[in-house]
């Protein structure tokens, strides 16, 4: 249940940023989505209070969104600032360069979802926008905002923030898929920099965390904190894997495999082989137009840039992946297809240390994974 005045603390965070009645807003989520729905509310709010001094705030709102035309109705609009979501961001820096990518009068983005690989490419592309990251949901109890546009962090904590919102990260096991818990049968602290689970029904409630009787909400986020307070979203639980005794982020694996020159897009998943514990990794890969698969260059990156619990074994080739309406990545299909060639149309390819390149996935070698892995 969200209340008129729980929706327009939520609108209050653009007053935060500075946001002021002179902006104007340019909205192209659908407007089911909280995220979308609260600019409106924003633009009420300045319509109210400032009603008989100024228009109040401008909110353009577009039917969907179309990344080809998003600076250009930046530019017919003088919009100031923008929404972003899920993958948005990275849809626009998949747009082919132009000369007029930066003549534009955007100062500021707010939004969650943005990777830290994109955001640098984002502001090296567009020019020196503020990027207001955030972190909250409409279920959720608490938010973080990121004032500083520290790359890659939601929010920074501090005393006072702690004394208003108490929250906590605890120790989260990936196997079990619950909260580490110690002998007495409460919840453990992380450290600084390790990551940690942050506290549906009675399924989101944790109880005798800390001490007996009390209760958190448990956001299904792992998250960390850095020695300088900075707050940075890790992965959801249900994305990440585990994978030779290890946890495997796929939201930093899906980072690297952004590096390669000729990767537009990729989502990574866990998959299971017959006979083996946990999951290995594979990531769905979208080309870009202009370039090939190449398996060299790959295998060379992944060796370099990962370790090796965390090196997808499994590639698939994609012309689309799916999305959510918010523009974030759907991976239970892939999750379910796993990798074995003969229910897969699309090309499939194996990292072949032997070859050092990722070599077609053929039904063969398929064949001999699993039978090897069995025998093991």
């Amino acid at each position: 249940v969200i209340t008129h005045l729980q929706a327009l603390k939520a609108a209050g965070g653009f007053w935060a940023y500075g946001a002021t009645g002179s902006d104007v807003i340019y909205t192209l989520l659908p407007l089911y989505h909280s995220a979308a729905s609260l600019p409106m509310r924003l633009c009420l709010i300045h319509l109210l209070i400032h009603g008989l001094i100024n228009s109040g705030a401008t909110c353009v709102l577009k039917k969907t969104f179309s990344a080809s035309q998003f600076w250009h109705d930046c530019r017919k609009h003088n919009v100031t600032i923008f929404q972003y979501i899920g993958e948005l961001c990275r849809y626009l820096c998949n747009q082919p360069t132009a000369e007029n990518e930066k003549d534009h009068r955007v100062l500021m983005g707010v939004g969650n979802g943005l990777r830290q690989d994109i955001w640098r490419e984002f502001l090296q592309r567009f020019g020196d926008i503020r990027m207001c990251e955030i972190y909250g949901s409409t279920e959720g109890n608490l938010c973080f905002m990121n004032h500083l546009g520290k790359i890659g962090a939601v929010g920074r904590s501090n005393f006072f923030y702690k004394l208003i919102f108490k929250y906590d990260l605890v120790k989260y096991e990936l196997v079990r898929e619950e909260p580490v818990r110690d002998c007495s049968g409460f919840c453990q602290h992380v450290q600084k920099g390790e990551t940690g689970l942050k506290q549906l029904t009675e399924k989101k409630i944790l109880r005798d965390v800390f001490v007996t009787g009390d209760a958190y909400f448990n956001s299904g986020d792992l998250m960390a904190e850095d020695n300088d307070d900075f707050i940075c979203f890790r992965d959801r639980v249900g994305d990440s894997f585990r994978w030779k005794g290890e946890n495997v982020a796929s939201t930093e694996v899906t980072e690297i495999l952004g590096e390669v020159d000729f990767i537009q897009e990729a989502s990574v998943y866990g998959v299971q082989v017959p006979g083996s514990e946990g999951r290995a990794g594979m990531a769905a890969v979208i080309v870009r137009p202009e370039c090939s698969f190449d398996g060299k260059k790959l295998f060379s990156h992944v060796l370099r840039e990962l370790s090796l619990y965390a090196r997808p074994l499994f590639i698939r080739l994609q012309e689309s992946l799916e999305m959510t309406s918010t523009f974030k990545q759907q991976k239970f299909a892939l999750v379910e297809s796993g990798f074995d060639p003969c229910s897969i149309s699309e090309p499939l390819f194996f990292l072949d240390y032997s070859e050092k390149s990722y070599v077609p996935l053929t039904s063969s070698v398929y064949d001999s994974i699993v039978s090897i892995q069995k025998k093991v």
